[in-house]
């Protein structure tokens, strides 16, 4: 099957309260636009400077969510455009997003990332940190970015009970910081979790994001990577 094949037969079985957004890192214009011209237009990329070569050349009605890690010197090439960065993991890059969003004049829709996998190739951070960051002072003058739930990225295994049991977890670690932080905003509602191998596990513990890339796009290209 092709891509829009693809594409079409996941969103018809993901409920329509479940954002999907289709990761198309290291895949070319061309097949992005393939999925744009379908009617899809949320997408998420790993690679700050990939991104913004693509934002510059593709349609400006497209939701461009940012997933991978981001170094902090590498946020300005984002900053003007993003929808959503999936993946805060310090108060030292949430800082950063900060003052690119002010530079920008914009708010900033930021996901703390929570560390379910507990494998040290993973980033995040501890529910105890999460809660040390949304505490500190620093946090609270932080006026351009907006904290509108969790991500997680759950364990490389095909041990479905596990990956069962880290999206537990994260989302009882979503339920715990929004009545200790978030009880009256309702922006703080997202739970991005779920990829190609996993996203209906994650949809039944809860996910509102899933984030689907091979089974869209099909295999990643990484010599397509520069």
């Amino acid at each position: 099957m092709g891509i829009v094949d693809n594409i079409k037969l996941i969103r018809e079985e993901i409920p329509q309260n479940v954002k999907l957004i289709a990761v198309s890192k290291t895949k070319p214009v061309e097949d992005i636009l393939e999925v744009y011209n379908f009617g899809h237009k949320v997408f998420g990329e790993n690679k700050p400077q990939e991104l913004r070569d693509k934002e510059a050349v593709m349609p400006k009605d497209i939701e461009w969510h940012f997933i991978g890690h981001l170094q902090t010197n590498k946020v300005k090439y984002i900053a003007p455009f993003v929808s959503l960065i999936h993946s805060v993991d310090s108060l030292k890059l949430l800082s950063e997003i900060n003052k690119e969003a002010i530079k920008n004049e914009r708010i900033i829709d930021c996901l703390i990332q929570i560390d379910i996998a507990h494998e040290e190739t993973k980033f995040g951070l501890s529910e105890n940190q999460a809660r040390e960051l949304l505490s500190s002072e620093e946090f609270h003058t932080m006026k351009n970015i907006r904290i509108c739930g969790l991500m997680g990225i759950g364990s490389i295994t095909d041990d479905n009970k596990k990956t069962r049991s880290e999206f537990k977890e994260l989302k009882s670690i979503f339920l715990s910081l929004k009545q200790a932080f978030f009880l009256t905003q309702e922006s703080f509602s997202e739970i991005s979790m779920g990829m190609s191998s996993d996203y209906s596990l994650a949809i039944e513990e809860g996910s509102t994001m899933v984030r689907v890339g091979s089974s869209i796009f099909g295999s990643r290209n990484y010599l397509k990577l520069q």
